[in-house]
């Protein structure tokens, strides 16, 4: 008995104390990607909709109410959301740029944009890992170079918006070693056009201030209402799946959007509207029926994912962890907005938890100068109006002839973003603070947009969009597109 008990207790040890580096398999995680997609959800207090199926995730996680997307367009943003990088850090800030094609015309020179080993793309970090990668939904549009065979074992890239390959199985059909997956399920949202089924009355929307309030925008934002109502469908498909292959327990779920709502003043510009978006976590360890009111970035995303996926994030990615133990909310975070298609635009937002600052570097230009959205019938309205004089004080903030180099709102107290505070004597010093904060952020992350874009950057806008490209910016590479 005496030679047995020594080992008696050894055994108890052993079964005690888990042996050194045996961890737990890590769950999967996914990525619910909203596209042009406004948080205009009943979880989040709108009235006009119900969307029980976001609503439940909402329940089941946390809940954030300060999420910024980096930009308000979805190239620069999933740049920098898939890297958990700023896209003004990894030069990936103009919109669409370093694109060999363009809707099937060769660019022949092109920008590339050849990303640092520090930016490294969060599908090859997955995979690295030992996860099975997916992409469903035919979206990445991202403004480096990259390749798909490197990024993901399955990925849908055509047959429109929807996650019916995942619905089918078919993202993990290969998936043979059961390894955890790092999958994006791309959803329509605001661009499900006529896919969504006309149910909210256009007469039964609210209209913002800054919208003139006649019946076309009503149009415009009720179909946006009814594109939200068939995505909280998809969004229920998608986890009723995983909760049928018996997924959904060990899954951490990210629902976002890339940036707002297609009409002026949201999507592509820096106001509330197109960059304030929904998020919603859920899965293992994340405390049920949260609401979190800190300042989380897009590029936070990323850190989180990985973290989540038990993979260490590095010290060089601007994206933080906002579940971490030792996590300090942020003091403040920045947006960008520079050229977008042919429209040439610098702008950046600092936001606090209480005030937004916007610089506006081209003030010789109006908000409504030459965009993508002219020949829409809501901008010929609009620049009737303008014309006609038919716009109110508030209306002319973004649809009138002048822009003033700083923008400075007191969010709380003006959540749409009317009443400009920089020349206040009141706000003086909180907007010094925010000058200053932004000064930082540039320093610190060297942001490339600072610098004009290349010439070979302006002459492949040139190749793709001709005479629209009217900003005085393309003067200086005209001529060479006369030689090509």
């Amino acid at each position: 008995m005496r030679c047995l008990f020594p080992h008696f207790l050894l055994a108890l040890f052993l079964f005690a104390v888990p042996t050194k580096g045996k961890t737990e398999d890590p769950p999967h995680v996914l990525w619910i990607y909203l596209e042009d997609v406004s948080g205009w959800f009943s979880c989040y207090g709108d009235e006009v909709i119900e969307t029980p199926h976001i609503d439940a995730l909402a329940d089941a996680g946390t809940k954030f109410t300060r999420f910024y997307t980096p930009a308000g367009v979805c190239s620069a943003t999933r740049s920098a959301i898939v890297t958990g990088m700023m896209q003004t850090s990894i030069g990936a800030h103009n919109h669409r740029s370093c694109r060999a094609e363009f809707r099937g015309k060769s660019m022949g020179e092109y920008d590339k944009n050849v990303l640092p080993e520090h930016a490294t793309p969060l599908p090859i970090r997955f995979r690295k890992a030992g996860f099975w990668t997916f992409n469903e939904g035919g979206k990445d549009d991202y403004n480096f170079e990259w390749d798909g065979k490197k990024f993901y074992d399955f990925e849908r890239s055509k047959g429109g918006w929807g996650p019916k390959s995942f619905l089918a199985g078919d993202c993990l059909k290969g998936n043979e070693k059961k390894k955890p997956f790092f999958g994006q399920i791309q959803l329509g949202g605001g661009k499900l056009g006529k896919r969504a089924k006309k149910v909210i009355d256009p007469a039964d929307v609210p209209v913002p201030p800054y919208y003139p309030d006649v019946p076309i925008v009503r149009e415009e934002i009720a179909h946006h209402y009814d594109c939200l109502l068939e995505t909280d469908r998809q969004v229920g498909q998608v986890i009723a799946k995983l909760k049928e292959d018996g997924l959904y327990e060990n899954t951490m779920i990210f629902l976002f959007s890339d940036h707002g709502m297609k009409l002026h003043r949201h999507k592509q510009m820096l106001y509330e509207g197109g960059i304030h978006m929904p998020c919603i976590v859920v899965g293992p360890g994340i405390p049920a029926g949260q609401v979190r009111d800190d300042l989380v970035s897009g590029i936070d995303i990323s850190a989180a994912s990985l973290a989540a996926g038990g993979i260490g994030v590095p010290d060089t990615m601007e994206g933080r962890d906002f579940f971490a133990e030792d996590y300090e909310p942020r003091k403040y975070l920045v947006a960008a907005r520079d050229r977008c298609d042919y429209t040439i635009e610098k702008i950046r937002a600092v936001v606090t938890p209480r005030f937004k600052y916007l610089r506006n570097y081209l003030t010789d230009r109006p908000y409504m100068q030459p965009t993508y959205k002219d020949g829409w019938e809501v901008t010929k309205k609009f620049r009737d109006m303008m014309a006609k004089g038919e716009m109110n004080e508030n209306q002319l903030i973004f649809f009138g002839p002048d822009r003033v180099p700083e923008e400075f709102y007191d969010l709380e107290n003006d959540p749409h973003e009317l009443y400009n505070l920089a020349e206040d004597p009141h706000f003086a010093e909180e907007l010094d603070h925010h000058r200053a904060y932004l000064a930082e952020w540039i320093e610190e992350t060297g942001d490339q947009g600072q610098a004009p874009e290349s010439e070979i950057g302006l002459l492949s806008a040139l190749k793709r969009w001709g005479d629209k490209c009217v900003n005085p910016e393309y003067d200086r590479v005209r001529h060479l597109l006369e030689k090509k």
